[in-house]
């Protein structure tokens, strides 16, 4: 079970780099954050590559696993914006204005990204993690553990009371930057 959390864990790291690459690539007005996490994850990267890794022992590699991939990270996309926008009352991401979108919370053009990404990460990523993810130390793992469970409920807890993704990215921000934000 720990593979799996490191897994998420990473994923969610890599998620977190690929939606700041995104944003800054493609000047993004709004550099809202794609994840209620005060650390600098994507939590629905790492759910959606479980639900690839999850899936690869069905379909296998190749076509196959892009268009399963694509399908299964699409639809934890859209149960994770549900359920932001169910339970925390925000929106991390609006693809209203994207053609072929579905309430907004999931379109086309990113599901076929997410189809390439599962692709390129089961074939390039995942050999390296499967070859040293078991090795971490048990006592390491329970550590993150500690310290990403604190971070959901903090962050949890600031979105309850703000309701205001801003403030939650802010709030990330003063912490990196060794400041104090205003939350």
């Amino acid at each position: 079970m720990a593979v799996w959390f490191w897994y998420w864990l990473i994923y969610s790291l890599l998620g977190y780099g690929l939606e700041k690459g995104f944003a800054a690539a493609t000047h993004a007005e709004k550099q809202n954050r794609k994840g209620f996490l005060l650390l600098p994850l994507c939590p629905v990267y790492g759910l959606g590559m479980a639900a690839v890794l999850a899936l690869r022992p069905l379909v296998g590699e190749g076509l196959a696993l892009a268009v399963a991939g694509g399908l299964a990270a699409t639809a934890v996309e859209y149960g994770v914006h549900w359920g932001y926008d169910r339970l925390l009352g925000v929106r991390f991401w609006d693809y209203t204005d994207v053609r072929g979108n579905l309430a907004g919370r999931v379109c086309l053009p990113f599901s076929i990204a997410w189809g390439l990404l599962a692709l390129l990460a089961v074939q390039r990523i995942q050999p390296l993690l499967e070859s040293w993810v078991p090795r971490i130390p048990p006592l390491l793992t329970w550590a993150m553990l500690l310290v990403v469970t604190a971070d959901t409920v903090c962050s949890v807890r600031l979105l309850q009371l703000t309701g205001d993704t801003e403030k939650l990215r802010l709030s990330a921000l003063g912490r990196a930057s060794g400041g104090h934000s205003t939350t």
